[in-house]
């Protein structure tokens, strides 16, 4: 079965959204995007609060790492959405962008021309609705919904006046002039509901009659003809269908399945594809290499009473706060968990440099998959800490020929010992931040890491048995012109004619901060480099 379009797009996240909406502005483009998952129709997307129920289960897609040798051994779970929206319909909605510095890094030493921080914030501005800030730093009326947590929890605000006892300036914007701080997050909701890119850019775009979509598809390969793509070979049940891309096929997959993909269609590490029985229609060895992500590593304490979110896991306070959104679209329900935040210096010293940790602040404990809580009937808190520019790379390869297999995902966490320096920091400073006054108050006990973790020795340990992904994988085709470098600046996979990959995996390098917002930028700038607008 075959089917015509001019742009077939393969991944229905973040930047595949973004990408469908805008090519599909003109009424003569016939656009097709395809996604594995199924529709954003769980309620839990929806509410600020459902972040909490998604870093595990069947809108993800289960992986695992490879056993971590640097963070003994452990294979470490590894949430990857699979719906519609991709990432900005499971994750925790923190609105920030990054550092100028990490952008005008990629254009000055990492051959990404035309991606500095003045070339591309005009599409941050683009796609921002703040309902807040304005001004030179902020858009407001761009599709992508973005607030205040409307009431910040008790614990939250404590959080913030601990760093600021710590010696940490208040922050109340991250995205603004500075950087460096503390303060309560900005998120991606609209009217106490999240905004996912989905909801923001794919929702009002689905009323026309030139986009077309396919959810529950399993993507078998790009049709390549004579080192050109010329559509996109999918699966629906046992039928096997060919989406035809007269103009170009835009893989928008995110940094595990789009090196999948390309791998799965002969573009790759040729000794890596003839390995695993994949015929070789294009040797490119970065494919999957410079896997970029951020190891994040929590401590968690046990509270006096029960202040935090906590207190609405029992049946009787749950439904008294799903009764209050329902009624009055308010109370905690409308919180993301994730209320406050920081980004601060694991050597004070360099306070003139950007911010080399950021920290994030959960009224709640357990609340993610594979987190440390505290016992049962008590409530707690968490503080996750990560360095925000790791050397480490990792990363993805295949399993195998089949495309129903799970590709091999090997972070490669900690294997730069500078990224392990700077993670102790980060824990060491989240237990001072526990330990001042503001916050130590509402503290029974620091449970992770306990009272015997003392030494530097110590630290590394728990860093190493504790960390985790933060969920930011990045760079697995990357921007540049050096050897191992996937796209052009213009996201043009060398060496294959009308083939583009347009998301978070052509970084060089991670950003600074959490990365929806970057890769929503990316959809923007690539679905401008694909209608030829500079």
């Amino acid at each position: 079965m075959a089917q015509g379009f001019d742009y077939v797009i393969v991944g229905g996240g973040s930047a595949g959204c973004v990408m469908a909406a805008r090519l599909s502005e003109d009424p003569t483009c016939r656009v097709c995007l395809i996604e594995a998952g199924g529709r954003d129709s769980h309620p839990f997307i929806h509410i600020p609060v459902g972040f909490a129920k998604m870093t595990t289960g069947p809108l993800t897609w289960g992986l695992t790492t490879v056993p971590q040798r640097h963070a003994n051994n452990r294979e470490i779970p590894y949430a990857q959405a699979r719906v519609l929206g991709g990432g900005s319909s499971i994750n925790a909605e923190i609105f920030t962008r990054g550092h100028p510095s990490d952008y005008d890094r990629w254009a000055e030493d990492e051959g990404a021309t035309g991606w500095a921080f003045n070339d591309i914030s005009r599409y941050f501005l683009r796609s921002e609705g703040n309902s807040i800030l304005s001004g030179e730093w902020h858009g407001t009326d761009g599709p992508l919904g973005v607030s205040n947590v409307p009431e910040p929890n008790a614990l939250s605000r404590a959080f913030v006046q601990s760093c600021q006892e710590l010696g940490m300036p208040y922050n109340p914007d991250f995205n603004g002039a500075r950087q460096e701080g503390a303060g309560i997050y900005q998120l991606t909701t609209r009217n106490n509901r999240r905004c996912s890119a989905a909801v923001a850019y794919l929702r009002p775009a689905l009323t026309r009659p030139n986009l077309t979509l396919v959810t529950g598809a399993l993507v078998r390969r790009i049709v390549i003809e004579n080192g050109r793509a010329t559509g996109v070979e999918y699966s629906l049940g046992k039928t096997i269908i060919t989406a035809a891309a007269s103009s170009e096929v835009l893989v928008t997959s995110g940094a595990i399945g789009s090196p999948k993909l390309l791998m799965l269609s002969g573009i790759g590490p040729s000794a890596h594809l003839n390995a695993v029985g994949v015929p070789v229609v294009h040797h490119l060895p970065g494919v999957g290499q410079n896997l970029n992500d951020h190891f994040g590593i929590d401590i968690v304490a046990e509270l006096h009473g029960h202040g935090s979110l906590d207190k609405y896991n029992k049946p009787h306070w749950m439904l008294w706060a799903g009764l209050q959104y329902a009624l009055f679209n308010s109370g905690p329900v409308t919180s993301n968990v994730v209320e406050g935040g920081a980004f601060f210096h694991a050597d004070r010293k360099r306070s003139d440099m950007p911010p080399d940790l950021q920290f994030h602040f959960l009224c709640g404990a357990g609340a993610e998959a594979g987190v440390p809580s505290v016992p049962v009937g008590s409530s707690g808190i968490t503080l996750n800490s990560y360095t925000v520019r790791p050397k480490s790379r990792g990363s993805v390869t295949l399993r195998s020929a089949d495309p129903s297999d799970k590709p091999l995902v090997d972070p490669n966490f900690l294997a730069e010992p500078d990224d392990l320096r700077v993670s102790v920091e980060g824990v060491r400073i989240s237990r001072d931040i526990f330990n001042q006054p503001s916050l130590n108050k509402y503290i029974k006990a620091i449970r992770f890491p306990d009272d015997s973790v003392k030494t530097k020795a110590d630290f590394e340990a728990y860093a190493r048995q504790y960390g985790r992904t933060s969920y930011h994988p990045t760079c697995t085709c990357k921007m540049g012109t050096d050897d191992m470098a996937v796209v052009d600046p213009q996201l043009r996979v060398y060496g294959i004619e009308a083939l583009r990959v347009c998301d978070s995996s052509i970084m060089p390098s991670l950003v600074g901060s959490n990365t929806n917002a970057p890769t929503i930028m990316i959809g923007e700038k690539a679905s401008d480099l694909v209608r030829g607008n500079r």
